[in-house]
């Protein structure tokens, strides 16, 4: 309960909250390696149910999982200069291969004559390695396509860190694909951020936008870059995964060609694409509340907490003996439950600790509910509660699990949807864009006056909106007009926002 009690409010320190929910939700802490942060058992689950949905989507997709190596050599980040200049001040590098004992013996120090030939990178992203590795793998179209991922930990020196959102070192996957045509490798990249898409609407019940990047947006060597972006409860924007078309820049880097089927020498086309860690902050930002965690169904830990209220042991036995049958049922139908009978805790600390880590349903029984074959259901989006008898209580938990799924996404939807505002004027715009959300305006085009927008409002090109149905209808509109700032033309509206 205190925990509780110490969560800082959302209207009063919006970056507070979410860090005192970080830690007091037991997701992580800090370590003792500055910017790097350590993912405690109850955040490394959810992340868990993350990994597992998506590795399935890919696989059905037909992706495999590989790994590559963790060490880079610097010659490789040399070969395409858009990419290392991209990754250049985040590079952590490693010089040495040896430590040794200080000579007044009070510990260690870097061996000098331990110095490496070549100095290695911490891997940033690895197109280099896996695009060096390639060279070997494909000779022929027959080789083709090569449809990679891999789960792994990459590391980018960051000055200013926030757990999950920006780390110096990240969990994530990437996936590097290796094709004979443009066109297939064009439809790889939205293919796959149309998982990502699914995903995050289906699984975290996190609306997105779809769409491109600018040129100065997009990531270090693409051709384009293609992203989701969600709204937070505070109107700044979360990237929340890309994909990259890589056109033939890595594989000319690394000279990967292979014989088509008309015998001539080409080279190949790439494709790369992530998420990470920071979907984790996307789900504590969209859906929490100032009681903690709002976890949707299908990734929480914990879909289903029962509490015992007893008095005495013979009261404690005849309800264990009456949930037993209930969890195991639940637990044939798949739904993960937990039946907390410790009794190191009062049951107010418990119901306040399952809230604050965003159980979905909480289900308590106590010894006049077990005379009146009755149960209390409440559910964590709501807070609601309601006396529902015990028989059929699984199928009643089932369908609820089900509603607060849909509920949570309708009601960040509706959240999102009200970030979306159009302006037509520069005045107009720098107004909305200290109000938050998605701001839709003309833009001429030109990298110049989007750096100048950036440095006088500090909002930034989302991208470009693809079409879709579902969207607001000033996300749809395509028409041409004039750029609010410089006034020349403009093809269309694009996406702006301050995000994290």
């Amino acid at each position: 309960m205190a925990e509780l009690k110490q969560l800082t409010k959302r209207s009063e320190n919006y970056s507070q909250w979410y860090n005192d929910l970080v830690v007091k939700a037991d997701l992580a802490e800090q370590s003792a390696v500055r910017g790097c942060m350590v993912i405690k058992p109850y955040g490394y689950a959810i992340w868990e149910k993350i990994q597992r949905q998506l590795d399935d989507m890919f696989k059905a997709t037909g992706h495999q999982n590989a790994y590559f190596p963790l060490l880079i050599p610097k010659s490789f980040l040399s070969r395409e200069a858009e990419h290392v200049e991209g990754f250049a001040k985040e590079c952590a590098v490693v010089t040495h291969y040896r430590l040794k004992t200080n000579e007044d013996r009070s510990g260690v120090v870097v061996d000098p004559a331990a110095k490496l030939e070549e100095e290695l990178i911490i891997r940033p992203t690895s197109e280099t390695i896996i695009w060096n590795t390639y060279k070997n793998w494909i000779h022929s179209y027959r080789d083709l396509p090569i449809l990679v991922n891999q789960w792994a930990n990459v590391m980018r020196w960051e000055m200013r860190t926030r757990p999950f959102l920006r780390t110096s070192e990240f969990l994530w996957q990437e996936g590097h694909t290796a094709h004979a045509t443009r066109q297939e490798a064009e439809e790889e990249a939205q293919r796959m951020l149309h998982v990502y898409g699914e995903f995050a609407e289906k699984y975290m019940a996190v609306p997105v936008i779809k769409g491109v990047k600018s040129a100065t947006e997009r990531f270090a060597g693409a051709l384009d870059t293609y992203t989701i972006e969600a709204m937070m409860q505070d109107g700044k924007a979360l990237q929340s995964g890309t994909s990259h078309f890589l056109g033939q820049n890595f594989a000319k880097a690394f000279d990967v060609q292979f014989t088509d089927k008309e015998g001539k020498n080409d080279y190949v086309w790439a494709t790369s694409w992530g998420v990470s860690t920071r979907l984790m902050g996307a789900l504590i930002m969209v859906h929490s509340d100032d009681n903690g965690l709002v976890l949707p169904p299908k990734l929480a830990p914990i879909q289903v907490v029962i509490v015992p209220i007893y008095k005495n042991d013979e009261q404690l036995s005849a309800i264990d003996a009456r949930v037993e049958p209930i969890v195991n049922k639940l637990r044939e139908m798949g739904i993960s439950v937990k039946y907390d009978n410790a009794d190191n805790k009062r049951p107010g600390f418990k119901f306040a600790d399952y809230e604050l880590r965003g159980v979905p349903v909480r289900l308590v029984l106590g010894a006049r509910d077990l005379e009146n074959g009755t149960m209390e259901v409440m559910r964590r989006d709501t807070l609601e509660k309601e006396t529902v008898s015990i028989e059929g209580i699984e199928e009643h938990v089932q369908k609820l699990l089900d509603d607060i799924q849909e509920n949570i996404f309708k009601k960040a939807l509706t959240q999102r949807n009200g970030w979306c505002k159009t302006v037509d004027t520069w005045e107009e715009f720098k107004v909305e864009i200290e109000k938050g959300g998605f701001i839709l305006a003309h833009w001429d085009g030109t990298a110049e006056t989007e750096e100048r927008i950036k440095d006088e409002t500090k909002a930034t090109i989302r991208c470009l909106p693809f079409d879709d149905e579902n969207y607001p209808a000033c996300v749809m509109e395509k028409e041409p007009g004039v750029d609010m700032l410089t006034g020349k033309p403009s093809a269309r509206r694009v996406l702006f926002a301050r995000a994290y």
